[in-house]
């Protein structure tokens, strides 16, 4: 047993000297609905380094929502092994994962999931505070993070009082805030008009150049074409993993 642990170990310090944030072996998730195994993850190998702009696409039921959930660690595997930024995840409980959660993933959702009666600040100061971050420390990276996505001159407003693509923004910031390890973003411009997401994945272009590790979730293949590799799924396997750019 102790053997076993220290190779796993050793093997997430191997990764993270090599650069690589996202590493699964065989990973599976089977969701048992009355007498029937649904396979909705089966058997899946993925390997993203740091840096990267990866976008993983699939049409809707191909699994790639599944997926997102446990490279998000918001959900875990019925087995295989899943490294992110060298810690063993799939073996984690759910307190371990809060903690891994917060520390090495932004996430970027369609709705945006911001609270409508606070202001952008208090929006993008939220995961500072379960980080354990001061007040003078939390506000000064808030404001840093909301400057980097041009934003800062409407921190003082509420979400009601933004348009969809500031918004969008202002969950942008949030998830950049912690500096993540990766930043996830689940149809991150599902809910804008094209001109408006257009906007928003120029600013991950432009985030991706600044050094972040971004995971594009998408069914769009206009989308995915902004990343500069595409990890196509379907079935609920890797069907191709292609170099874009």
């Amino acid at each position: 047993m102790a053997t076993a642990v220290l190779e796993k170990t050793s093997r997430g310090e191997q990764l993270k000297r090599d650069g690589i944030i996202i590493r699964t072996w065989d990973l599976q998730k089977i969701y048992v609905m009355g007498d029937q195994e649904i396979h909705a993850v089966s058997g899946i190998d993925i390997e993203i380094r740091r840096g990267e702009y990866v976008a993983i696409m699939g049409p809707s039921g191909s699994g790639k929502s599944t997926l997102m959930n446990l490279i998000g660690c918001l959900d875990t595997p019925s087995s295989g092994e899943y490294y992110l930024a060298g810690n063993l995840v799939s073996e984690m409980d759910d307190d371990e994962l809060a903690r891994i959660r917060n520390k090495e993933i932004g996430f970027v959702f369609q709705t945006f999931n911001l609270l409508a009666r606070a202001t952008a600040l208090h929006n993008v100061e939220l995961p500072l505070i379960y980080a354990g971050l001061s007040h003078k420390e939390r506000e000064a990276k808030a404001k840093g993070a909301l400057r980097a996505v041009d934003l800062e001159p409407r921190m003082m407003h509420k979400p009601s009082e933004l348009s969809g693509g500031q918004r969008q923004r202002v969950a942008i910031a949030r998830a950049l805030v912690n500096d993540p390890s990766i930043l996830l973003a689940d149809e991150p411009t599902g809910a804008l008009d094209t001109a408006t997401g257009s906007e928003i994945m120029g600013l991950f272009e432009r985030l991706h150049q600044q050094g972040n590790t971004i995971v594009l979730v998408t069914h769009e293949h206009d989308i995915a074409m902004h990343a500069h590799r595409v990890i196509h799924i379907r079935d609920g396997k890797v069907e191709r993993d292609e170099k874009i750019r």
